[in-house]
C-alpha cells in the first residue's frame, strides 16, 4: 500500500485509517443503525393494525333519573342520572392494544346553544376480560348541569365513545350513538 500523500496546504499527512473510527464514531453509526431498525419495526407494528377487523357490542340505555333540580347558587339546571351499560369492546384488542378509553357524554340540544356534550362516565379498559362491561345501574360520575334552566322535558341522547390506545401506532375513536331518552317535565329529588 502506498502512503498517504501530503496535504498541499499545510504539508500534513492525514491520520491513519484506523483513528477516524473511534469508539464514539462506532458508537454513534450503531445507535443510529439500531434506532433506525426500532424506527421501522414499530412502523410495521403499527401497519398490522389495518387488518384488525373490530366488532363492538354496545347497549346503553337510561335507567333512571334520580334528580332533577335547579341549582340554588346559579340557577342551572342539573340533573342526577342512572345509566345501564351493557358492552363486549373486547374485540377492539389486538396484539398492538395497550389500553382503552372508554365514555358515555349526554348530548341535547337547548334555545341558548344549539349542540350541547357533556361527559358523564368514563372508564381505562387494560385487558380484554375487563372489556365486557355489565353494569345494571351506573350512576353519572361527572355531573349534567346545563347552562340555564333547560333540562326539563329536553330531549337527550347517550353515546358511548372509544379511544383505542396501541403500543406504538395512531390512536383511534369509535362510538355508538343511542337516542330516544328524555328527561322528566318537572323537577324531582327521587333519591330512592
Amino acid at each position: 500500500s502506498h502512503p498517504p500523500s501530503l496535504n498541499r496546504r499545510s504539508g500534513h499527512r492525514p491520520p491513519p485509517y484506523s483513528t477516524m473510527h473511534t469508539f464514539l464514531f462506532r458508537l454513534n453509526a450503531l445507535a443510529t443503525f439500531a434506532i433506525s431498525t426500532l424506527a421501522a419495526l414499530c412502523a410495521v407494528a403499527a401497519f398490522t393494525d389495518v387488518f384488525h377487523a373490530s366488532n363492538p357490542v354496545v347497549n346503553v340505555s337510561l335507567a333512571r333519573v334520580e334528580r332533577l333540580h335547579p341549582v340554588p347558587s346559579s340557577g342551572n339546571d342539573e340533573a342526577f342520572l342512572a345509566f345501564k351499560i351493557s358492552a363486549d369492546l373486547s374485540s377492539l384488542f389486538s396484539w398492538n392494544t395497550k389500553q382503552l378509553f372508554v365514555w358515555l357524554d349526554a348530548s341535547y340540544e337547548t334555545p341558548r346553544n344549539v349542540e350541547n356534550h357533556v361527559s358523564l362516565w368514563d372508564r381505562i379498559i387494560t385487558s380484554r376480560e375487563e372489556a365486557v362491561l355489565s353494569l345494571p345501574y351506573v350512576r353519572n360520575k361527572y355531573k349534567l348541569v346545563d347552562q340555564g334552566n333547560y333540562l326539563r322535558n329536553r330531549a337527550l341522547n347517550l353515546t358511548m365513545h372509544w379511544n383505542v390506545m396501541p403500543s406504538t401506532g395512531a390512536l383511534w375513536h369509535g362510538s355508538k350513538t343511542f337516542s330516544g331518552f328524555r328527561l322528566p317535565k318537572r323537577y324531582t329529588n327521587d333519591r330512592n
